[in-house]
């Protein structure tokens, strides 16, 4: 019987980026205008990647491709915080012409760390005081309605502008003990993701895990964060949901440009979980322009698969 998730599950393995403004101010334009999406998707093509992940943003102001939504909350004009240029769109339109697909990352806690955006969306937190060494707490001002419908809206436009040229959606951030998600407050983005594309496959993530779970209905594909590649997932659906491993193949999440494991160990990991049913998801560093380190893009391109 037919799966949503069976395209992934034929993908096999795929490549994530963070490609991120960080918190210093800088020209996000000028950066954005610099990531050269013909260079990413023939190299993502020379390694074989099945599908390509990339963020939107992850906590600062920045977005990577435009938002009236986002401006209009915000209360800023075009190009401020977000870019000029449409460069998933055109990603979208060069991975396509290697058949491999477009997946993108959003978070469940919006613009947190940015005065400006945690006043206009309502909604910030202080990672010290949510992980402590005695675990995991709630914050002191928990996920609310009217932050869910904000965001929820921003993620919208970008699902009716792209449809179906993007396939699924890895969701950040939606933690329950710390920010107070529920089924509830997380369906609106389920739904604005299926208005754009009623076949794109959303993961909703509650942190990293010592085995693979399903935190939610809405997650048709498992968040699946690992910090290594130790875990293998024992068969292709976790609670009904396809098994999925994403961890970074260097020592640092998005800074990690040198490898921890060597293309032996890659291949047996991934060709393990394949057998069982599940997808792998590398994370490497990406440079400004869109080109990878040569000793990470020389492992994925001598996999043995």
């Amino acid at each position: 019987m037919a799966h949503i998730t069976d395209r992934l599950y034929e993908r096999k393995w795929g490549v994530f980026n963070h490609y991120l403004a960080g918190r210093q101010k800088q020209d996000w334009n000028a950066r954005v205008e610099g990531l050269d999406v013909k260079k990413l998707a023939r190299n993502l093509h020379e390694v074989g990647a099945g599908y390509y992940f990339i963020t939107i943003m992850q906590g600062g102001r920045y977005m990577l491709m435009p938002n009236k939504t986002y401006d209009d909350i915000m209360g800023v004009e075009p190009g401020d915080c977000c870019p000029k240029r449409d460069v998933v769109m055109e990603l979208g339109e060069e991975l396509a012409k290697y058949d491999i697909d477009l997946y993108l990352y959003y978070t469940g806690d919006g613009p947190h760390f940015d005065e400006i955006g945690w006043q206009k969306f309502g909604f910030r937190y202080d990672i010290d005081e949510i992980w402590t060494p005695n675990g995991l707490v709630p914050t002191k001002e928990p996920i609310t309605k009217d932050f869910v419908d904000k965001w929820a809206a921003v993620l919208e436009e970008y699902t009716l502008r792209y449809k179906d040229m993007v396939k699924g959606w890895w969701m950040d951030g939606f933690y329950g003990i710390q920010f107070g998600y529920t089924p509830e407050l997380i369906r609106p983005y389920y739904d604005a993701v299926k208005a754009g594309n009623p076949n794109a496959i959303c993961a909703f993530n509650n942190g990293v895990k010592k085995q693979a779970e399903r935190w939610t209905e809405y997650s048709e594909f498992v968040a699946g964060e690992f910090n290594d590649y130790n875990y293998i997932p024992p068969e292709r659906f976790i609670d009904g949901a396809q098994a999925h491993v994403l961890a970074p193949l260097g020592e640092k999440w998005s800074r990690g440009d040198t490898n921890r494991y060597d293309v032996n160990f890659m291949s047996d990991y991934i060709t393990k979980v394949n057998k069982n049913g599940g997808v792998v998801t590398v994370e490497i560093h990406i440079e400004p322009d869109g080109s990878f380190t040569d000793e990470q893009f020389t492992l994925l391109k001598n996999l043995k698969l």
